[in-house]
């Protein structure tokens, strides 16, 4: 019998094989690592420590309650810090991340030696986050003034100081396209200049196992060498989404708690309001005239001139329920966007924070105009998951 030897590879050994990589091409690269893989195959397996202690460090900027930095968690990663200036929000990202340090100010006064300070001595290999998208889209846009550049700027500050070996920015769907491939560009070049290569994709929360239909724009990308590899689809094709229903039929913790499911603060105050939505069935709502025709009777009729609607503007969507045998539009940040499916009243905190894919225990802090906004800036963790597993 073959004896087995560990193999321990540093950090430094394992970049060495990494530039390799960028410098031969990635055939090249395959082959030298199938080679040793090969030839050690019998005789030993090989430990690939990500950091001195084997964890993979990462720092989570502008984290919100933390959506990103739970998923990536569960991918296996470790959160250093936490930075956002919104103070319910990091209350929120603290209760849940005990052991990750947390900046609760303006990033901008987040110098490098107090970035240094809380980071400490560990190696960071991930910097991520969603700076405003106000500040994206002006990248490209030649006006370096413009003060809606900073919060990006500040991200590419930071990255360079800590010189992480990857990068993840998530924001807005319309961040990629023809017409905004000037802020592209421009978000490209940033990074370039610091040695990463960037490339940008809008993902659709539901082929990962979130039961939402959110589309976000994500930006990968790395100093090895890499090309970016994007998680593999789960869902819709691989095997059906996961539905508002899969999300809200178990609410409850481990421990048999549920936590931010306050129905009381979910009522319909508004008579009239209460009265249309009994009319409503599951997963349908108002949005044109022949909705109002087919489910509210005259006497509830909303009173709207719809000819004089016009049809090249956005239409809001009233009374929308949610359906439990579909995945749910959006979660947004208000708490009267969407209605339970089948009771006359508003879903929770907690049934938004299920479809974006939150685990039951994770518990928000603040009020509940606060946790709404949470809820609906975050990253879907099972989006993050599957980002941090690719």
């Amino acid at each position: 019998m073959a004896k087995k030897i560990q193999l321990v590879i540093t950090d430094d050994q394992w970049r060495l094989i990494e530039s390799l990589r960028g410098k031969m091409g990635e055939s090249d690269a395959d082959l030298i690592r199938n080679i040793m893989i090969s030839w050690l195959s019998e005789k030993s397996f090989i430990t690939l420590p990500r950091g001195d202690d084997g964890k993979f460090y990462f720092v989570d900027l502008f984290c919100g309650a933390g959506g990103l930095s739970k998923g990536l968690e569960m991918a296996g990663m470790t959160c250093t810090l936490g930075v956002d200036f919104d103070k319910p929000a990091t209350r929120t990202f603290k209760s849940n991340h005990p052991n990750s340090a947390i900046f609760d100010d303006d990033i901008t006064k987040l110098t490098d030696s107090k970035l240094k300070e809380l980071v400490g001595n560990k190696k960071i290999r991930l910097v991520c986050g969603g700076p405003p998208c106000q500040g994206m889209s002006t990248v490209g846009k030649g006006d370096p003034k413009d003060p809606r550049n900073f919060l990006f700027k500040e991200f590419v500050r930071i990255v360079g100081i800590l010189k992480p070996d990857y990068v993840l920015l998530e924001n807005v769907t319309g961040m990629v396209g023809r017409k905004n491939q000037s802020i592209v560009d421009g978000i490209t070049r940033e990074f370039k200049s610091l040695g990463y290569g960037l490339a940008a994709r809008v993902l659709t929360a539901s082929h990962y196992g979130v039961p939402e239909r959110r589309r976000r724009t994500v930006f990968m990308g790395n100093r090895l060498g890499y090309a970016t590899k994007w998680p593999v689809q789960t869902h819709d094709g691989v095997q059906p989404v996961k539905t508002v229903g899969d999300a809200i039929g178990n609410l409850a913790s481990d421990d048999g708690e549920i936590f931010n499911h306050d129905v009381e603060s979910a009522r319909i105050m508004d008579e009239t309001d209460l009265a249309r939505i009994k009319h409503i069935p599951e997963g349908c709502g108002i949005r044109y005239e022949e909705d109002e025709e087919a489910y509210l009777p005259k006497a509830l009729k909303m009173g709207v001139d719809w000819k004089k609607m016009d049809e090249g503007r956005f239409r809001q969507t009233k009374y929308q329920r949610l359906d439990r045998k579909a995945a749910s539009p959006t979660i947004m940040t208000g708490r009267y966007s969407y209605y339970h499916p089948v009771e006359p009243r508003f879903i929770t905190v907690r049934e938004a924070a299920a479809v974006q894919s939150f685990p039951n225990d994770f518990v928000f802090e603040g009020t509940i105009s606060q946790q709404w906004r949470q809820v609906g800036n975050a990253v879907p963790p099972l989006m993050a998951k599957a980002l941090g597993e690719a």
